[in-house]
């Protein structure tokens, strides 16, 4: 008896050796209950007796929000939207140096080549009006564009502004967001290089001066020294 039951595990025990050493390590063994954790897929628009109109791919419920997407934008294209966009959007990043840094390669891929450079409306494309003639693109610090709304700009960047597309298919909501971060600094440096004292042209006239008076001479020189800050490390001829 004994005999015979350690024959029956030394059987076993080589079916066993043979079946597994045949086995092949690229495809998976024996499954239980595979439909638990490998469910089956759908190719697209492939019909499902799961749905009611036995397509696979649904399309998403009315008011669904993309991961990508900030906020709902629910204004129209309309007069009266954009003046609600205006008054309701604001911007909803900070001003920090990489929010500016990247509204500023976005604005160089997207808006500098109508805008310009500094956003003075002088880019490298000769744009022309329905006319024909040459369409001026208003620059940012003109009393038109520089007090206007974060949320009328990117209204306008949704969907286009006189001879601008819409471009809310290039952009998305964060990226129109910076863009408007980086205009902003725009029209803080313009705004603020032309808060600067203009030099005065009639002070950078010649004097003429007379050498025969030496009176006269000391009086111009002071004054040169004044408006120009002139130091003068050598005393002038007429006064040697």
């Amino acid at each position: 008896m004994k005999k015979n039951l350690a024959k029956a595990i030394t059987t076993l025990a080589s079916v066993t050796i043979l079946v597994t050493s045949c086995h092949d390590n690229k495809k998976p063994g024996y499954e239980f209950m595979p439909d638990m954790y490998r469910s089956p897929a759908y190719t697209a628009y492939e019909a499902s007796p799961l749905t009611g109109d036995s397509v696979s791919a649904l399309p998403p419920v009315a008011g669904t929000v993309s991961r990508s997407q900030m906020m709902l934008f629910n204004y129209p294209n309309t007069p009266e939207a954009y003046e609600l966009a205006g008054a309701e959007l604001k911007n909803p990043l900070a001003a920090t140096p990489e929010n500016l840094l990247e509204g500023q390669r976005l604005f160089t891929n997207m808006c500098q080549h109508c805008h310009g450079e500094k956003g003075d409306g002088k880019g490298s494309l000769n744009i022309t009006s329905k006319g024909g003639g040459p369409f001026p693109v208003p620059s940012y610090t003109s009393d038109a564009i520089k007090d206007l709304p974060d949320g009328k700009m990117f209204f306008s960047i949704t969907h286009g502004k006189n001879l601008m597309g819409p471009h809310a298919p290039q952009v998305t909501q964060e990226e129109r967001w910076k863009i408007i971060l980086y205009i902003n600094k725009l029209q803080d440096d313009a705004l603020a290089a032309a808060a600067l004292p203009q030099p005065q042209p009639h002070l950078l006239q010649p004097i003429q001066l007379k050498p025969t008076n030496k009176r006269y001479l000391f009086y111009q020189v002071r004054i040169c020294k004044t408006i120009y800050n002139i130091n003068l490390k050598e005393k002038p001829k007429h006064f040697q």
